[in-house]
């Protein structure tokens, strides 16, 4: 049957209206007929070559694509962004850089272990715990974990040391030079004329891990924690959550938020959801703040499951149990849920801050030797600069000196830890062949003893066997 036209009249009147012909609905239309379709809008569209042609090309990839004609009118491709987006962010992978800080025997090496389920620290790189030094270091390790698909290039920052001297005044400074050190680095990358893709060095997130004495922060943790809060995004830990009860866990979180508010000092602060679900689930983490933890690598067999956890004499402890600690809180909120707003908070608050306050003290400099030059005569500007120029190659070989020293103390350093490693494996040897040439006088002696044993033996039979044929020539 053939489709509806409107009239030469309807036609005109519309036209004059400036309106096109509206086409009624026709219910004998097959709508799973793609052809009777194609047909139908072949015979409403305007009769051209070019334009003809190219409908039946949209059509024909309407069908390909699994379209029908009213969809492929409308459909333009651009929703297929965020699959190109998800490609390429696959392929080239994801960066993290998280920073721990605590002092020693606070669980910080089993947590990682734990929540991430690797060994990124085990005999061959042991914990901090393991490392501590005199002085606080700054120390980082890296590990690619690959989880379906997608790959995560971790970096794991440690600062043995900390919290653990007699004198810990100042022991925030190595964290915060470090933090700056990778600030100032991506910055220049930026600076660059052939701007590269840079690898992402910057800390993401500070799990800064607090002990579970129970009568609230210490001084060194308010001062760190003030030192750094507007460097990096600081998340507070309770570590070892299973020497404390439930209640006291509860009353020591608010003490720690008490504390926190009153010294005015900017944890991380979980962003603000549209979304119901999104609002409830921030809700619910906002909830466990500061996060009380346990970690343990171990696995235990509890009522036929194997579970990590630990075990007491009074039960066992499961680490992803929400009941007993906040570790799949923690868990979820740095990997599942809130990874990709740490790294957003950390370029675009902690790092433009930086960069601001970094830009704005070189212009300022600028400003000021601009200002100077103005009132200066051209001979004194220039021995002001000869003189600037002078002091420039003196700090560079200085700089160059002191480098130079350090390379040459390492350098002693290593050749001093070569020696005694190889008079150590000297006197190890000496103790080895010493060992093997007892053993061999050893085993001489035995056969010596042997043989002389043996030789015994053999005289005694030939003078029982001479004895007993004289007595037989006797008898015959």
């Amino acid at each position: 049957m053939a489709a509806y036209n409107p009239s030469r009249r309807e036609a005109r009147e519309a036209f004059l209206r400036g309106e096109a012909a509206v086409r009624k609905y026709e219910p004998y239309l097959k709508e799973s007929s793609l052809v009777d379709k194609e047909n139908h809008y072949a015979e409403v569209e305007p009769s051209g070559g070019a334009a003809s042609s190219s409908a039946a090309i949209s059509h024909s990839k309407a069908k390909q694509a699994g379209l029908s004609s009213r969809e492929s009118d409308s459909y333009i491709g651009f929703a297929n962004l965020p699959n190109q987006v998800y490609r390429k962010s696959v392929k080239r992978g994801f960066e993290f850089t998280l920073m721990v800080v605590g002092e020693s025997g606070l669980g910080k090496s089993t947590l990682i272990n734990s929540m991430f389920l690797t060994d990124l620290y085990n005999a061959d790189y042991p914990g901090p715990s393991s490392r501590i030094k005199k002085t606080v270091q700054v120390d980082k390790a890296q590990v690619l974990l690959r989880e379906g698909s997608v790959q995560l290039l971790l970096t794991v920052v440690d600062t043995p040391g900390f919290g653990d001297l007699v004198d810990n005044s100042n022991c925030w400074q190595p964290v915060i030079d470090y933090i700056e050190k990778q600030y100032e680095e991506y910055l220049n990358g930026e600076s660059r004329v052939n701007r590269r893709q840079m690898p992402d060095n910057r800390v993401h997130c500070c799990l800064y891990f607090i002990s579970p004495s129970g009568h609230g922060l210490k001084s060194l943790d308010i001062e760190f924690m003030k030192h750094l809060h507007d460097k990096v995004n600081i998340v507070p830990i309770i570590a070892k959550a299973d020497t404390m009860t439930p209640d006291e866990c509860r009353d020591f979180k608010k003490t720690i938020l008490n504390e926190i508010a009153q010294h005015k000092i900017k944890i991380y602060e979980f962003p603000e959801c549209e979304d119901e679900e999104d609002s409830k689930i921030v809700k619910k983490l906002k909830g466990h703040v500061p996060f009380a933890v346990i970690g343990s690598n171990t696995v235990v067999d509890c009522q036929g499951k194997k579970i990590r956890g630990r075990s007491y004499p009074w039960g066992i402890v499961e680490v992803e149990n929400l009941e007993h600690n906040d570790f799949l809180a923690l868990r979820n909120m740095l990997i599942r849920t809130h990874m990709q707003d740490l790294k957003e908070v950390t370029s675009n608050v902690h790092y433009e801050n930086f960069r601001y306050n970094r830009l704005l003290s070189s212009v300022s400099s600028d400003v000021t030797k601009a200002k100077n030059a103005v009132n200066k005569s051209p001979l004194s500007q220039m021995e002001d600069e000869k003189k600037e120029h002078v002091q420039k190659l003196k700090k560079m070989e200085a700089d160059m000196e002191q480098v130079f020293e350090i390379k040459v103390k390492e350098k002693l350093n290593k050749l001093k830890e070569s020696e005694v490693e190889l008079q150590h494996r000297a006197e190890q040897m000496k103790k080895n062949l010493e060992q093997q040439e007892k053993e061999l006088q050893d085993k001489r002696l035995n056969f010596e003893t042997e043989r002389d044993a043996f030789e015994d033996q053999q005289k005694q039979f030939e003078v029982d066997l001479t004895s007993t044929l004289k007595k037989k020539k006797i008898l015959f």
